[in-house]
């Protein structure tokens, strides 16, 4: 009950392991992300029991700006370096499929 109304208390997802990946890091796992992955990052981070964070550019501890930090490094146990060039580095969100005609396609 909460000011007098009744409501469904839910507990909240708890993960072994959360995978997130960062455009700018530092070593304590202050982590910025970039658009869209502002929006699911943190909230998957904060549900990991362990949480890993892929960053793409490490920089030193304090050279980021407090207010700019998307994700407190109080949440983020494991930092790995990536190097956005390499070509395993390479983020396949969506794969394209292309059917012909003969095949039933549109």
């Amino acid at each position: 009950m909460f000011n007098g109304s009744e409501f469904l208390l839910e507990e909240g997802i708890t993960t072994d392991f959360a995978l997130v990946r960062a455009t700018i890091g530092d070593r304590h796992g202050n982590l910025v992300f970039r658009s869209s992955a502002r929006n699911f990052n943190p909230l998957a981070a904060m549900a990991g029991r362990t949480t890993i964070a892929e960053v793409e550019h490490l920089v030193e501890p304090g050279e980021l700006d407090p207010d700019e930090v998307d994700l407190p490094g109080v949440f983020v146990q494991r930092v790995v370096r990536v190097f956005p060039d390499d070509p395993a580095a390479e983020r396949r969100i969506e794969r394209r499929t292309v059917r012909n005609e003969q095949e039933g396609g549109v």
